[in-house]
C-alpha cells in the first residue's frame, strides 16, 4: 500500500529518519515509508492512501482535491475530537460535511472512537500514536527532579499540574510552548526551560524522574509516551491512550487531584518507583516501538506492506 500525508506542513517529499522536529505524524511517515505534500500542493504520482491532517486554524479543504492522486482519503484527528466546535457555525458544519466524504477518519485514542461514530463516520479507526528516536540515548539516572506536562492554560491544565507536583517536593520543571504566559516565569519555584527541538526535547526529558500531566485536553497524548521512552512515570489521566497503555500504575480518574496527589507521593517509594518504571519500559516495548506500531497498523488496516 502506497501512502501519503497532507498537511498544512510546507515540506513536499520524504521525511528523513533524523528529521530534528520528528514529531508524531512525522514519525508516521516514516515508518510507512510515505512522504509529505502540503495541502496545496497535490503531487502527480498516484498513491492508494492519503491521510489528510486538516489544519486546526483552517479547516476549510475540499477532500475531492486529494482524489486526484488517491484511491482512498481518511481524515486524521487534529487536536481533541471537540475542537472544531471553537469554529464558526459554516465551519463547524463544513468541518462536519468533510468528515462524512472521508473514506474512513483516523482518532488518536480509543476513547475517541465512540464520539466520531456517534457523529455518523461510517469507518473510524485508531492510529496509534509514535515516536522514532532515531540515535537518541534513553535516560540517565543523575536528578531527583520533577516536570510537569504544559503551561499555565485549561488546554494543558498546568496548574493542576503544578499543584501536584509539589506534594512531591522535588525542584519542578515546565517547558515552554507556545501557550505559556508571560506572568508564568514569576513563579518562584518552577524553572523553565528554553524552546527547543523535539530531538533536544527528547533528550533533555532524560534528566528526569517524575513527570505529571493532568491535562483534560486528549489528542495524540506524547508527553506521557516521551516519558514512557525514558522510562519515567507520569501521572496522568485516563482516556488517553499513551497515559492508559504505559502508565496504568499512576493513571487516575480526570479531575481526581486527591488520587494524583496520592498516587505522586506513592512514587517517592523506591520499591513503587521501580515497578512503574519496569512497567513501562516493558509496555513501551510492546505498544510503542516502530515495530510494534507497524504491527498494530497492518492489523488496524487490514494489510501488509
Amino acid at each position: 500500500m502506497k501512502v501519503v500525508f497532507f498537511s498544512e506542513s510546507q515540506i513536499n517529499g520524504d521525511i528523513p529518519r533524523d528529521f530534528p522536529n520528528a514529531r508524531t505524524e512525522y514519525a508516521w511517515m516514516m515508518a510507512l515509508n510515505a512522504p509529505h505534500y502540503n495541502i496545496n500542493n497535490i503531487p502527480s504520482e498516484k498513491f492508494d492512501l492519503g491521510i489528510v491532517i486538516i489544519p486546526k486554524n483552517n479547516p476549510n479543504i475540499d477532500l475531492d482535491s486529494f482524489r486526484e492522486c488517491c484511491d482512498k482519503v481518511a481524515v486524521m484527528q487534529e487536536g481533541p475530537h471537540w475542537f472544531f466546535q471553537d469554529y464558526s457555525v459554516e465551519q463547524q458544519f463544513h468541518y462536519y460535511n468533510t468528515l462524512m466524504g472521508a473514506d474512513w477518519v483516523y482518532c488518536h485514542n480509543e476513547s475517541d472512537v465512540n464520539y466520531f461514530l456517534g457523529l455518523g463516520c461510517k469507518d473510524v479507526r485508531v492510529m496509534r500514536s509514535l515516536m522514532i528516536p532515531e540515535g537518541l540515548e534513553k535516560r540517565n539516572w543523575g536528578k531527583v527532579e520533577t516536570i510537569i506536562g504544559g503551561n499555565f492554560v485549561s488546554w494543558y491544565g498546568g496548574f493542576d499540574s503544578y499543584i501536584v507536583a509539589r506534594e512531591i517536593g522535588h525542584p519542578i520543571w515546565a517547558p515552554s510552548m507556545g501557550r505559556k504566559q508571560d506572568q508564568e516565569d514569576m513563579i518562584e519555584d518552577i524553572k523553565y526551560m528554553a524552546y527547543m527541538s523535539w530531538r533536544e526535547w527528547i533528550t533533555a526529558l532524560g534528566q528526569f524522574n517524575i513527570g505529571i500531566h493532568l491535562m483534560r485536553t486528549h489528542a495524540a497524548g506524547t508527553f506521557a509516551m516521551n516519558c514512557g521512552f525514558h522510562g519515567i512515570p507520569c501521572v496522568g489521566y485516563k482516556g488517553l491512550d499513551t497515559q492508559e497503555l504505559l502508565h496504568p500504575l499512576t493513571t487516575v480518574d480526570v479531575g481526581d487531584l486527591d488520587e494524583a496527589k496520592r498516587v505522586a507521593l506513592k512514587l517517592k517509594d523506591d520499591k513503587f518507583y521501580k515497578l512503574c518504571s519496569s512497567t513501562i519500559n516493558k509496555r513501551f516495548n510492546q505498544y510503542y516501538t516502530e515495530k510494534a506500531w507497524q504491527k498494530n497498523w497492518k492489523f488496524t488496516n487490514k494489510i501488509d506492506f
